[in-house]
């Protein structure tokens, strides 16, 4: 049966995907499908391993991406800790009205069920939510990134579940793995020496499976833990990117694996449909909680609209916490294939919602506006750009040296946008004119102000799709000037000219002229000397 499994799992996620829905959902389905087929989980002990890596494996990557000094903003740890508990809350006594109105599901549970399942019900779902930032290109926005904490929040509550769950005490020996962090000088001379192939795959497994998930577990704590923690050991390193990158199909494979055993957990009643629509009903809830206490933390109505309308589902965490639940027999088994179709029907929901938000919004903006809070947050306000000449959106190796050219002749006129704010107060602190903003975010467009004597616009983005996204964005602005961008691809320049732009620059031709000329100019004058890369790539 092992290529039917895999045919049905495929043809399954494809559907799902032609409507734009998360494949996800797709593996679920196929879940149903094997299981009608006569197909159980007790028949496929594999999958079952399979389905824990993935889960471990989910947690490494979300410890390799998280900077914890994110977490430490009030609108990430207190919203989304406020919205915990105000969910559950709300969540707890409209289970038990359900239960009142003869829902057979849930007449027979205590509160402590109850509860439960509240808090399985009340996390986000981190695979949905990354998904549409990343079609958006709102990744690296106010409220892309808001939204990205307080799922990693979240995520995190799910974890101290987990490990909570376990039940054993943890030994003696777990208080050595206190001294991890004095190995880290060790850990990341094995990283710097790996390397970026294969051999890069196999350490973040080493690191995930054995120093993470089987230490951990080997002390007497939860794996996932480990995992979760030895990806945040390893954050701080210059690779840790790029080995999220190498691990990421990985992880997405073997989710799969997650996604199926949970469908072969058998099939939905009537009633479990039934049941699951009415918990879609809960999603408003969370969406208007999430505009409200993002409001009171001084973000824009905006911005807080945006993030909330992107943490409206269920989670594949709270699947998780389910499954966890139905095995030590805390919940009926028939939960975990209730919260399964629950979680299908969010994103029936959210898929909508999410593409219509801006309507939404505009629909509402006067009512919304009259929740913000003054002063407002300082990343959420006006970006003050002056009147200058001059605009360089990009402020790396490219974007310095094109300010430095610049500069030379048209000191006091010259504008750099960065997005990252560490880097902005680099550039400050060398005497460049710069400020932060992402021009590659609808959020940043909507706060700029207007430059009446702008003549030139430099997109000096390292992706392509940011500054054909800045020129649609110049465009709705009514901006007559003139817009210049770096490209790397010659079809990357054709498109960038048919929207409007009228000069482009080939990063790696003009690298090579630039390299040629500086070697004829040694061998003319006979005098080593070294040019340093933004001149190299700007002449």
């Amino acid at each position: 049966m092992e290529p039917a499994i895999l045919i049905i799992t495929l043809i399954c996620g494809m559907l799902v995907s032609r409507i734009g829905l998360p494949p996800l959902i797709g593996y679920l389905v196929a879940g149903f499908v094997l299981f009608i087929l006569g197909i159980d989980k007790a028949s496929l002990p594999l999958l079952e391993e399979l389905a824990n890596l993935g889960v471990t494996l989910l947690l490494f990557a979300i410890g390799l991406k998280l900077d914890i000094r994110s977490l430490f903003k009030a609108e990430v740890w207190a919203g989304s800790s406020l919205h915990l508990l105000l969910s559950m809350l709300i969540f707890v006594p409209f289970l038990k009205l359900l239960g009142l109105f003869g829902l057979t599901q849930l007449t027979g549970l205590h509160f402590e069920q109850l509860t439960l399942l509240a808090f399985a019900l009340s996390f986000s779902s981190t695979v949905f939510a990354v998904k549409v930032l990343e079609d958006k290109g709102d990744v690296q926005s106010l409220y892309g990134r808001v939204a990205i904490g307080i799922l990693i929040m979240q995520d995190i509550f799910a974890v101290l579940f987990l490990t909570i769950s376990k039940g054993d005490i943890p030994s003696v020996w777990a208080f050595a793995l206190l001294l991890l962090p004095l190995a880290k000088p060790l850990i990341y001379k094995a990283f710097d020496r790996v390397g970026h192939g294969e051999l890069l795959v196999l350490f973040g497994l080493v690191m995930a499976l054995v120093v993470g998930a089987w230490l951990f577990e080997a002390v007497g704590l939860k794996p996932d833990l480990g995992a979760l923690i030895i990806g945040i050991l390893l954050a701080g390193h210059k690779k840790s990117s790029e080995l999220a990158k190498s691990l990421f199909y990985f992880k997405e494979l073997f989710l799969v694996a997650f996604f199926l055993t949970i469908g072969l957990n058998g099939l939905p009643t009537l009633e479990d449909i039934v049941l699951a629509a009415l918990l879609v009903l809960l999603i408003p809830v969370k969406i208007l909680l999430f505009v409200y206490l993002l409001t009171r933390f001084k973000l824009r109505s905006r911005t807080s609209m945006l993030g909330s309308f992107n943490l409206g589902n269920f989670s594949e965490f709270g699947l998780i916490v389910a499954a966890v639940a139905t095995s030590k027999g805390w919940l009926p088994p028939q939960w975990l294939v209730i919260i399964a179709v629950a979680l299908s029907f969010s994103f029936l929901v959210a898929a909508p919602l999410n593409a219509t938000v801006g309507n939404i919004y505009q629909r509402f903006q006067q009512r919304l506006v009259r929740l913000e809070k003054r002063p407002l947050h300082p990343e959420d306000r006006q970006i003050p750009i002056g009147n200058p000449r001059f605009l360089i959106l990009g402020m790396g190796r490219i974007g310095s040296g094109a300010y430095d050219e610049l500069r030379a002749k048209f000191d006091g006129e010259i504008l750099g946008i960065e997005h990252k704010q560490e880097l902005v107060d680099l550039h400050k602190a060398k005497g460049r004119n710069v400020v932060q903003g992402d021009a590659a975010d609808t959020d940043f467009w909507e706060k700029l102000d207007r430059a009446p004597g702008l003549e030139l616009v430099l997109l000096a983005m390292p992706h392509h799709a940011g500054n054909m996204f800045a020129v649609e964005q110049l465009k709705k602005l009514n901006y007559e000037g003139k817009i210049s961008a770096i490209v790397q691809y010659s079809e990357d320049a054709e498109a960038l000219h048919a929207c409007g732009v009228h000069s482009t620059y080939n990063l790696y031709r003009a690298a090579g002229a630039g390299f040629v000329d500086h070697v004829i100019h040694e061998l003319l004058t006979d005098t080593p000397q070294s040019v340093p890369h933004e001149s190299i790539v700007t002449k």
